[in-house]
């Protein structure tokens, strides 16, 4: 099967086609819901819902009941049942979790911990002030007092989802980062290497409860859970739905959609390099995109028919089928420069160039998550080991939002300490300002002290 499975091979379009169908960006919100689910929830509660209002309903049952609702969800959701002692993962049972993964496992997440580690402390997080005859301006820089860490465990484990949140949120000096991730139906628990990832970025605690009942449980608090000022962290419709919901009661990172990557490709790109890349993303999720956008024509046959291949050996095959006919395409367009452009009007999450001279076009990007620099700097590198985040902004959202860094757990105290002759300086215009909004207390405020100089 040299040209892989008809039913696995992307679409090879216009830049015009890709306009109005692979590269149309839709809110998070907009995605069509399966009927499987609106029938799975119909049955669950007894009417037909929206998703949304749904986890409406969750969130408030929790806010009213705290761990007692908790644990009826996870039993009616995640089919586990739990009382609410054991909603908290004990010590004994996170070290027992390191006999249950591989050395490799073990080594491969201690030296991933080790890189993020290194790269957020690079990151500049300092207060600053100013003195001089006026006084003192200045910026206190100050960490968020507790942050809750969300890691999904539905299709798969996510240890290093833990790492790259949990990180550099303690790199930021944050005082109690806790971890909240589903139970496995087997066991009640989290998967193992969840528990040690959470262990090795040294998480003051682990709470075995998923989906909308774990978000709202950070945001109030619960008996045993504890309330949190901000949550962070990737997760599925209803995770994204409670995060929407409680933004304001609680810090949010983000409303993270649907994954996705593009590669920028030119004839120097290995084929077989540029379709393991876009296979990498699709096989996350049904809803996940991989687009290629390239000048040649050649390129795009010969990733076509790579990614058909490789894709008929893989495990997540009914995933990835379902990805590439979705959401994913390959797009020929005039030149380079022509698919940065596009590239900047799409904000992906992934940026990956495959060109030969990647580095003289870096200047030139302006929305992306992050930036793949050659085929040696690929996008599953940055997923586990290089050292920024992988927790990055979807949507198009990265126009104006940023991957979990270390200012995502930090908060900025304006300091204020003029003096009289600052007073004398700028107080005048002040009143006049206070004048011109109409605010008569702000004004007055002002003048009383002015007065006390005798300047008025």
């Amino acid at each position: 099967m040299s040209d892989g499975d008809d039913s696995l091979k992307l679409r090879i379009i216009d830049l015009e086609t890709a306009k109005s169908s692979c590269l149309k960006r839709r809110a998070w919100d907009e995605f069509p819901v399966p009927q499987k689910t609106l029938d799975g929830i119909k049955d669950l509660f007894g009417e037909a819902l929206t998703p949304e209002q749904a986890v409406a309903k969750i969130v408030a049952d929790v806010r009213a009941r705290g761990d007692a609702a908790v644990v009826d969800w996870t039993a009616k959701l995640d089919k586990v049942t739990l009382t609410p002692p054991q909603l908290e993962v004990s010590k004994q049972q996170i070290m027992e979790a390191y006999g249950q993964i591989t050395g490799r496992t073990l080594d491969a997440l201690e030296m991933a911990a080790k890189r993020i580690e290194q790269f957020h402390r690079r990151q500049p997080c300092q207060s600053w002030f100013e003195n001089n005859e006026e006084g003192t301006l200045g910026q206190l820089v100050r960490p968020i007092d507790a942050v809750g860490v969300y890691a999904p465990g539905g299709t798969a484990p996510l240890p290093s989802s833990v790492l790259m949140t949990a990180i550099p949120a303690k790199v930021a000096g944050v005082r109690k980062v806790v971890l909240i991730t589903p139970p496995q139906r087997d066991t009640g628990l989290p998967h193992p290497a969840v528990l040690v990832a959470a262990e090795i970025a040294k998480v003051d605690a682990v709470y075995v409860v998923g989906g909308a009942q774990a978000i709202a449980a950070l945001a109030y608090g619960t008996e045993t859970i504890p309330k949190v000022d901000k949550i962070c962290g990737p997760g599925n419709l209803w995770v994204t739905l409670a995060k929407r919901i409680l933004f304001g009661t609680v810090g949010i990172d983000g409303l993270p959609g649907p994954t996705e990557t593009m590669v920028i490709g030119d004839d120097s790109a290995d084929p077989e390099f540029a379709a393991s890349d876009l296979l990498a993303q699709a096989e996350h999720d049904i809803m996940a995109s991989a687009i290629l956008l390239t000048p040649s024509r050649t390129l795009a046959e010969k990733v076509q028919v790579a990614a058909a291949r490789q894709a008929a050996a893989l495990s997540r095959v009914d995933i990835v089928k379902q990805a590439l006919s979705r959401n994913s395409c390959i797009v020929i367009v005039k030149d380079v420069d022509e698919a940065i452009e596009v590239a900047n009007g799409y904000g992906p999450e992934h940026l990956c160039l495959l060109l030969a001279d990647a580095w003289q076009h870096l200047g030139k990007v302006r929305n992306a998550g992050g930036v793949f620099l050659g085929e040696q700097s690929f996008e599953v590198l940055g997923d586990y080991v290089a050292g920024p985040s992988h927790t990055m902004p979807t949507g198009g959202t990265a126009r104006f939002m940023s991957p979990i860094n270390v200012w995502d757990f930090v908060k900025i105290v304006s300091v204020v300490g003029l003096n009289e002759h600052a007073l004398r300086k700028i107080g005048p215009s002040a009143s006049a300002l206070a004048a011109v909004e109409g605010l008569d207390a702000h004004r007055s405020a002002v003048d009383l002290r002015l007065k006390r100089l005798h300047i008025q």
